[in-house]
């Protein structure tokens, strides 16, 4: 609308009604990114989502489910070059918190630092906003935790959660099928039925590389191989 042009120039002018476009701008590249998708189970956490694939990519290195530390990963959804740079920050707050205390950091900590950063460039003229969303779990002395954080830096702990193109049918398939003390091999189908349900519709036939991973209570970070994925469906 013409009345509301001149409040999305820069990303610290609220429009009247008590909008910020830029970052409403970030939250729509979000929403074009693959479907990505993270669930709690009795004993960890199981992250989703898709790589690219063709025949001239190479496919294993095209990275959407980052290792933060050996208890703690995130997924992205949306402009991937700026969930690279969240990470990076991320892995060298977790490295120098465990050489200074000896003792890993807590997930909590490490979205804050996510959220903090993300919400601090919505504050200044000249920049803008970071367009992705994270899922950020992992399992420390409290328990289990799986926060989002969105392109504004707000930070929501969920039990399962997805981001992406296919979110709101991802949500759905959530509601249905998440519930309390899931085994990790019933959270890998879930999140595997939501890539297949969201990623491939009828009207789009086209090969789909789910790329899966899991954090156990009693190891450690681990990309699921091929071979798995492939006896789950």
């Amino acid at each position: 609308m013409p009345e509301y042009m001149g409040y999305d120039r820069t990303i610290s002018v609220f429009s009247p009604d008590g909008r910020l476009f830029q970052v409403e701008y970030a939250k729509e590249a979000v929403k074009r990114g693959s479907t990505s998708v993270a669930i709690t189970f009795k004993d960890g956490l199981v992250f989703a989502t898709v790589k690219p694939t063709g025949k001239l990519v190479v496919s294993e290195y095209s990275e959407k489910i980052f290792q933060i530390d050996d208890h703690m990963a995130t997924v992205a959804a949306g402009l991937i070059a700026d969930a690279r740079v969240l990470v990076q920050m991320s892995r060298i707050k977790g490295q120098t918190h465990r050489i200074t205390y000896n003792e890993p950091i807590d997930v909590w900590s490490i979205g804050k630092l996510i959220g903090n950063r993300m919400q601090l460039i919505t504050q200044y003229g000249g920049l803008r906003p970071f367009g992705v969303s994270l899922l950020i779990g992992g399992i420390d002395k409290s328990g289990i935790h799986l926060i989002e954080s969105d392109p504004s830096g707000t930070l929501f702990e969920w039990k399962a959660c997805a981001i992406g193109r296919g979110s709101v049918l991802a949500t759905k398939i959530l509601n249905q099928k998440w519930r309390e003390n899931l085994s990790e091999k019933e959270a890998l189908e879930i999140a595997l039925d939501i890539i297949e349900k969201t990623e491939k519709s009828d009207k789009e036939k086209r090969d789909i590389l789910t790329e899966l991973a899991v954090i156990r209570k009693d190891g450690r970070f681990k990309k699921v191989n091929e071979d798995y994925i492939k006896s789950l469906k």
